[in-house]
């Protein structure tokens, strides 16, 4: 199988929006390591090409981390109110639920007092049900996405008002 930079880069992207920490791909002629972590994500790959052709170099190819931070810099500086709330962000890929079941109470309303491990939704993957913790304190503002919606991994969830 050969890959293209194409193939990878979308294998990167996948994997970053999976949530998975890390992802090794090994073919006869390509080895992937993927390691995505909270604080650095770090691709290595090595190709070996056949006999007599050329050797591909060894790339450090990182998801688009930039752009996220460039497009919310753009959003703060045109509205700075929002710049001081904090946003609850999807951990995963999944179907985004306010409540734990249908005849149940949402877990949050805007003005819901909340701590660090309040649970402030689920999101289902794959017929998993997973309880998303707040991890901060603070008053929810603003609730950014529809209950039973796909939602993205890093997709703000909720505005928080930490004060």
């Amino acid at each position: 199988m050969n890959m293209e930079l194409r193939d990878i880069q979308n294998l990167i992207k996948f994997v970053a929006k999976s949530g998975a920490s890390e992802v090794k791909l090994e073919m006869e002629d390509i080895k992937i390591t993927i390691k995505t972590g909270s604080e650095k994500t770090e691709t290595t790959i090595l190709q070996q090409a056949p006999m007599g052709v050329q050797q591909m170099p060894v790339a450090n190819v990182q998801p688009p981390v930039a752009e996220v931070a460039e497009v919310k810099d753009a959003v703060e500086k045109v509205n700075p109110e929002a710049s001081k709330y904090i946003e609850i962000t999807s951990p995963i890929i999944g179907t985004f639920y306010r409540k734990p079941s249908p005849d149940k109470p949402v877990f949050v309303e805007v003005g819901s007092q909340i701590n660090a491990d309040s649970v402030v939704c689920m999101i289902e993957a794959m017929k998993l049900f997973n309880e998303i913790e707040a991890e901060v304190s603070g008053k929810i503002v603003k609730i950014l996405v529809e209950d039973g919606t796909p939602v993205e991994f890093g997709q703000p969830l909720y505005l928080v008002d930490p004060s």
